[in-house]
């Protein structure tokens, strides 16, 4: 929303700019009010109302997490590839759930801090503008005057993109027969998606990222209509399809996710991008996406050492060592150290222990805010636990938040994913002596 274009709230049904120069005029009214609270109630009352207005939002026949994903703190991942995210205030808004605390105060402080900088109602309508996902007020008057008009380019894309995330198979095929060029079409918001896009759930508006149980034959259907599998959208600095669909949690939860990298691929998807500063395995691996990793991998991907060491290949990690150990120059100590800490987390614990041997520091976060034994309580990997501890590895090192590991299995236990017992970690962790 506030920059980010995955943060957009849904429109209401049948939008009318009418309404919107009213709504703008009572942010202005609001912002202009001396009790502090009367920014916040009214983003709480417009974010309620849109939420419970939108079909999409509330839609059921989607498969959703129900909950946030697993605790990860920020990796630091260049701009121009996907997957970026930062920190578990972030998580339940990459899961495309409503939060309304959140985002009310979200919304509350950008207007706040607009319309200080800028005290006109200007301010108001731009800061509603962004808040659904478009650049400026007048793109935002051009896209509801535009969905008005049945037959428009515009209205036809937001009902098929809506299709899309809700599996309404026959409603989309009948959208592109009726307009053949929509599978050409992007989205008239700032990510600049197409329709091809949205079956990744990831970085497009928020309410929309979701995975309807067909979305391979949805997926299937937008790819003989003519997609083009390799365009790129405006989305974490620009991302094709496959890297977004690599790098979601949506479509691995709904157990698709390697059968539509697949698909994609047999469409012609190229896994690396020669422009891309990262490569795509490793943004797999720094989003807990460890199985599209190793798909990746499978499949020809390119592997640096921190790559090799994420996905378990001890036999192309030795060949960045020499004979007596030391890292060759065309590997650096950052990728061996983030590699060593994807190995605690998924539990590669035979290059783990190699690349201790080779001097790897238990105490290296790596720019991700955690220690590797952190990592290892992240992956639920109780023998890579036993393997940092017999080796030294601290039970008192803090996180960048100040928790110890025992802390963040208590945290993860509350907030992430269900199909690892947190609880049993813990205990393991309490057994071999860490403080409460």
């Amino acid at each position: 929303m506030f920059p980010n274009p995955q943060d957009a709230l849904p429109l209401p049904p049948r939008p009318n700019l009418d309404h919107y120069k009213k709504r703008a005029k009572d942010l202005f009214q609001a912002a202009r009010d001396p009790d502090p609270a009367a920014l916040q109630t009214w983003a709480a009352d417009w974010i309620t109302n849109l939420l419970r207005l939108s079909s999409v939002a509330s839609a059921t026949n989607s498969v959703l997490p129900s909950e946030s994903e697993r605790s990860r703190l920020q990796v630091v991942i260049p701009s121009g590839v996907a997957g970026s995210r930062s920190g578990p205030a972030a998580q339940s808004r990459d899961l495309g759930l409503p939060r309304t605390d959140h985002e009310t105060d979200h919304l509350a402080t950008f207007a706040r801090q607009k319309l200080s900088e800028t005290p006109t109602l200007t301010a108001a309508q731009f800061v509603i503008a962004r808040a659904h996902g478009f650049e400026s007020w007048p793109k935002l008057a051009k896209h509801i005057e535009s969905l008005a008009r049945a037959n428009s380019s515009v209205n036809h894309f937001e009902r098929a993109a809506d299709a899309i995330v809700t599996g309404d198979l026959a409603t989309l095929a009948q959208l592109l027969r009726q307009s053949p060029d929509l599978i050409r079409a992007h989205s008239t918001r700032s990510h600049q998606a197409t329709l091809l896009h949205y079956i990744s759930a990831n970085g497009i508006e928020n309410y929309r990222q979701k995975t309807p149980r067909n979305i391979l034959e949805i997926a299937q259907l937008l790819l003989a209509a003519g997609a083009d599998v390799n365009a790129v959208a405006e989305i974490y600095g620009g991302s094709t399809t496959f890297a977004l669909v690599a790098t979601s949690i949506h479509p691995e939860r709904a157990g698709v996710q390697n059968a539509l990298l697949q698909l994609l691929l047999d469409h012609g998807a190229t896994i690396d991008s020669a422009d891309s500063p990262a490569l795509l395995i490793n943004l797999c691996l720094a989003n807990g996406r460890g199985r599209a990793a190793e798909f990746l991998a499978r499949h020809g991907a390119w592997l640096d050492l921190e790559a090799a060491a994420g996905v378990g290949r001890l036999d192309l990690v030795r060949n960045y060592f020499d004979d007596t150990g030391t890292l060759k120059t065309n590997a650096s100590r950052t990728q061996m150290e983030r590699g060593f800490i994807w190995d605690c987390e998924y539990g590669k614990n035979e290059v783990a222990d190699f690349l201790l041997q080779r001097g790897v520091s238990l105490d290296a976060q790596a720019n991700t805010g955690q220690t590797a034994l952190h990592w290892a309580v992240i992956g639920g990997q109780a023998e890579t636990i036993n393997l940092l501890l017999a080796r030294g590895a601290s039970l008192e090192a803090k996180n960048a938040y100040g928790g110890t590991a025992l802390g963040q299995a208590l945290w993860s236990a509350t907030h992430a994913d269900s199909t690892i017992d947190y609880t049993a970690i813990a205990a393991l962790l309490k057994q071999k002596g860490a403080k409460p």
